[in-house]
C-alpha cells in the first residue's frame, strides 16, 4: 500500500505500528491546533468559503506532489461504489463542510473557544464508534472522554463569548460534521488505500467549492501577502501534512480512542494563540488545559495484563 504519511514505513512488530501511529497523532495534534490560530489570524481577509477553497486546493497540489514523488504513480481509486460514496461523504462532510463552518465561526470566536467548542467531536466520535463501528466502551476510554471533556467545561469557566451564539452554532455545527466524517473515513478505511482517502478527500473538497473560485481570485488580489501566505500554510501542514498523519493512525487505531488524543488541541491551541496572537490564556485556560491532557493519558492506558496480551498477538492480528 503506498502511503505518503510522513515517511513511516511499515513494520511487522505490533509495538512498533502502536508507536508510529501515536506519533503520527502527535504530529497531527500540534498541527491541527496551529490551523485554528492559523484562522485566527488570517481574520477576514478572505471569506470563509474562498479560504476554505484556497487551503483545499493547496492540499491537494501538495498530496499529489508528494505522493508523485514517493511512489512515481497516483494512489490507487477505490474499486466499488460504496468505497466511492463513503469517499465522498467524507470529502464533503469534513473537509469541505467542517472547514467552511469553522472558518466562518473563527470569525466571531477567538482561537481558544473555537477549539473548545469543536472538540466536543471526539465524545461523539466514541459514542458513534461503539454504536456504529462495534468498538465498545473500554472503562480507560470512557473515562479519559469524561476527564477531557470535564477539562474544556474549566477552560469555558474562563473564556468571553461576548453572547455570540451564531460563532457558537458555528463551532457546534462543525463538531458535528467532523465527528461524521472520523466515522465515515474508519469505515472507508476497510476497504480503500489511507493516502486514497486524504488525497481524493482534498480533490472533492476542492471541486465542491470551485464556483467559488472567481471570488477567491478577487479576494487574494485584495488581501494582505500575510493572509495569502497563511492560507498556504494551512494547506500544507494542518490539512496535508495533518490530515495524512491522521489517517495513518486511524487506520491502525480505534477511531474512538484516537478521537480521545484531539483534547490535546485545546491546550495546545491556547498556547500557541498565546504565543503567537498574545491572546493570554486564563487560570482556568491553563488548568483545563492540563486536564484535557490528562484525560488523552487516561484513554491510552492499558493494563499491565493487557500490554502482555498485545504483544503476544501476532502482526496480522494487530494491524487487523
Amino acid at each position: 500500500m503506498a502511503d505518503v504519511t510522513p515517511l513511516i514505513s511499515p513494520s511487522r512488530s505490533p509495538r512498533s505500528e502502536t508507536t508510529k501511529a501515536a506519533l503520527a497523532a502527535a504530529v497531527t495534534m500540534v498541527l491541527w491546533s496551529s490551523a485554528f490560530v492559523g484562522i485566527r489570524a488570517i481574520g477576514e481577509a478572505l471569506s470563509p468559503v474562498s479560504l476554505a477553497l484556497l487551503r483545499l486546493a493547496v492540499a491537494f497540489v501538495t498530496l499529489t506532489v508528494l505522493v508523485g514523488v514517493s511512489t512515481r504513480r497516483l494512489p490507487p481509486l477505490p474499486r466499488d461504489r460504496t468505497s466511492w460514496l463513503l469517499v465522498i461523504a467524507y470529502g464533503v462532510l469534513w473537509l469541505c463542510c467542517y472547514t467552511v463552518a469553522l472558518n466562518a465561526a473563527e470569525i466571531h470566536l477567538d482561537a481558544g473557544t473555537a477549539a473548545l467548542l469543536v472538540n466536543i467531536a471526539p465524545l461523539l466520535v466514541t459514542l458513534g464508534a461503539g454504536f456504529l463501528l462495534g468498538e465498545g466502551f473500554p472503562r480507560a476510554l470512557l473515562m479519559g472522554s469524561l476527564v477531557g471533556l470535564s477539562g474544556l467545561v474549566v477552560i469555558s469557566l474562563g473564556t468571553e463569548r461576548e453572547g455570540d451564539w451564531i460563532g457558537v452554532a458555528l463551532c457546534l455545527l462543525a463538531a458535528v460534521l467532523y465527528a461524521a466524517g472520523v466515522l465515515i473515513q474508519k469505515t472507508a478505511l476497510r476497504s480503500v488505500d489511507a493516502t486514497t482517502i486524504t488525497w481524493l478527500g482534498c480533490l472533492i473538497g476542492t471541486a465542491v467549492l470551485l464556483p467559488w473560485a472567481p471570488q477567491l481570485v478577487s479576494e487574494i488580489a485584495a488581501a494582505p501577502t500575510s493572509a495569502v501566505l497563511g492560507a498556504v500554510y494551512l494547506g500544507v501542514f494542518p490539512t496535508a501534512i495533518g490530515f495524512s498523519t491522521w489517517t495513518y493512525a486511524l487506520e491502525r487505531t480505534d477511531a474512538g480512542k484516537l478521537s480521545v488524543s484531539t483534547y490535546a488541541v485545546p491546550a495546545l491551541s491556547v498556547l500557541l494563540s498565546w504565543l503567537i496572537l498574545r491572546e493570554i490564556p486564563t487560570a482556568y485556560g491553563l488548568a483545563g488545559g492540563a486536564i484535557c491532557l490528562a484525560g488523552v493519558a487516561l484513554s491510552r492506558y492499558r493494563s499491565p495484563r493487557a500490554r502482555t496480551a498485545s504483544t503476544e498477538e501476532t502482526p496480522a492480528e494487530a494491524t487487523s
